[in-house]
């Protein structure tokens, strides 16, 4: 990847919103394969859908880019996501640590995300997120 595009995924990601997801076209190829841990999408229209769903009920969200290994044709992006959503935990900012791996040609052909979804959703549900919490204390001891 060179560090235009590189560099334009950080910033536009640093900055996403439901106002400016026009903008994924420009880093991604039109059949990139997205993967997170709930969804696969194919397809940059089909990406864009998926994150106007996404942010429709988003009240805040944002993405710290804290380290990025870089080689030819790939790249691992270590990050922070703070966000808020109305119906989880009375829309209080959650962190999520996460990182990316993405493989590219002359634009992104492949984005999979690792994250703990625990920590994103499971934890701030009001009945089972003290049940999660537990289960996790015990496992690491």
């Amino acid at each position: 990847m060179n560090n235009t595009l590189l560099d334009d995924f950080c910033t536009l990601y640093q900055n996403l919103n439901k106002d400016n997801l026009i903008r994924l076209k420009e880093v991604y190829s039109d059949d990139v394969l997205f993967t997170d841990p709930i969804h696969e999408v194919k397809g940059i229209d089909a990406l864009t859908l998926y994150f106007e769903n996404l942010y429709k009920n988003m009240e805040y969200c944002h993405f710290q880019i804290n380290h990025v290994v870089q080689q030819p044709g790939e790249a691992c992006l270590v990050w922070r996501m703070e966000y808020s959503h109305q119906k989880i935990k009375n829309g209080k900012k959650i962190a999520v640590d996460g990182c990316s791996h993405l493989t590219f040609s002359n634009k992104i052909d492949k984005h999979r995300d690792y994250l703990d979804l625990g920590q994103m959703l499971y934890e701030q549900l009001p009945v089972v997120g003290p049940v999660i919490k537990s289960i996790k204390k015990r496992a690491g001891k």
